[in-house]
């Protein structure tokens, strides 16, 4: 992929854009078997790879210059101020919403946040774009809520201009550090869940829950694991760390039980609106923290879902695990590092299956799907 700002030095994010798409995934299999403990190649699958330009749905962008002639993008490492709106990583459909923003900060005033000075109001705009339906939702990172009755005043005209536009809010951080977001956000419109399908799955994504950043490859994961469970002898479902549903929405099936564990109280609000959608009954979402509900339960599940930071499971999350003894773990990891550690305090665990998905094209980045058997338990045979 040729990328202007990576051949003008401005933008160095996609580290391996210079190397052929092919070799970047040979090279990322060959170092996830390579720190993964004793793999099996015969469980290895072929990496999926993803479109090598325009798949991301969202964007972070910092907003700089002037409240007049406002610049979304970067900081690069120069202390340059790189406008971004044309990167190629993008949908085409990005430009024009980056110019709908660009008009709206010039026409409510929104001074941009100066780092130095500490002076300003607008620090990040967060766009996130549904690829099912085209519509829109936009997060202003603000300082304080100074301006926000303007933007209400002004939105009316964005969205006649803007009519994908679905979900608008504003975030506050107010604090002078390195933090994306606050916890408080405002609602702006009427709608507040942008809605998209995965496969045959309806989802939500609601401002501060977590979506992943690109949606086919997301689909071919959750499909993926819903291939690898489909004939599991399994009931009992709990998925920890579930963010909006994926995965246990797309494991829902007849006679089984589902309880997705997710810290944000946003994030379950979605999921539980897919899981009423879809007429599931069996369910259980809860805004709780994962560790602490696995730790109390007295019962255990069938399979185990798990997708957590990039720091992994931890050694205490590990060890509830293997205490709860699930005779089935599905683990979704985006640091095969942390996965490396975790499996290896997972010594119980049989890996079957492992595949990488490439989300990030042009990175050193990877999310791997790994399907694992408690060694000891019955179905080992099954």
């Amino acid at each position: 992929m040729l990328c202007q700002y990576f051949a003008t030095a401005q933008c160095h994010s996609c580290s391996l854009i210079e190397q052929p798409y092919a070799m970047q995934l040979q090279e990322k299999q060959s170092k996830l078997l390579a720190v993964l403990p004793a793999v099996d190649e015969s469980v290895a699958l072929r990496p999926e790879p993803s479109e090598s330009m325009h798949f991301r749905n969202k964007a972070k962008m910092v907003v700089m210059g002037t409240a007049s002639e406002p610049i979304l993008g970067i900081v690069n490492h120069q202390q340059q101020q790189i406008d971004l709106t044309d990167c190629p990583l993008y949908p085409l459909q990005f430009g024009i919403a980056f110019q709908h923003i660009i008009g709206f900060i010039k026409l409510a005033g929104l001074q941009p946040y100066d780092v130095e000075k500490r002076t300003g109001e607008l620090k990040f705009v967060l766009l996130t774009r549904s690829n099912s339906t085209g519509q829109w939702m936009l997060r202003f990172v603000m300082r304080s809520q100074n301006f926000v009755a303007a933007m209400r005043k002004h939105l009316p005209t964005l969205q006649q201009q803007w009519p994908e536009l679905c979900v608008c809010s504003v975030n506050l951080q107010p604090e002078h550090k390195a933090v994306l977001e606050g916890e408080v956000e405002l609602i702006l419109t009427a709608q507040t869940m942008l809605p998209e399908l995965l496969n045959d799955v309806p989802m939500y994504i609601q401002p501060q829950s977590f979506f992943q950043t690109n949606p086919i490859l997301a689909a071919k994961l959750y499909q993926t694991a819903r291939d690898w469970t489909a004939d599991l002898p399994i009931i009992n479902i709990w998925d920890l760390f579930c963010g909006v549903g994926g995965f246990a929405l797309h494991l829902a099936a007849p006679g089984r039980v589902l309880t997705g564990i997710e810290i944000s109280a946003s994030a379950i609000a979605c999921a539980s609106q897919s899981a009423a959608l879809l007429g599931l009954t069996d369910f259980n979402f809860q805004a709780l923290d994962a560790a602490a509900f696995a730790k109390a339960q007295q019962s255990r599940p069938d399979l185990l879902v798990v997708n957590p930071p990039r720091r992994g499971l931890g050694a205490e999350l590990c060890a509830t695990v293997v205490m709860l003894q699930p005779n089935w773990l599905l683990y979704s990891s985006c640091n095969p590092q942390s996965l490396s550690s975790d499996l290896a305090l997972l010594a119980q665990y049989k890996l079957r299956k492992v595949q990488l998905f490439d989300f990030f094209p042009h990175t050193t980045h990877a999310e791997v799907l790994c399907l694992l058997q408690l060694s000891t338990s019955e179905s080992e045979t099954a």
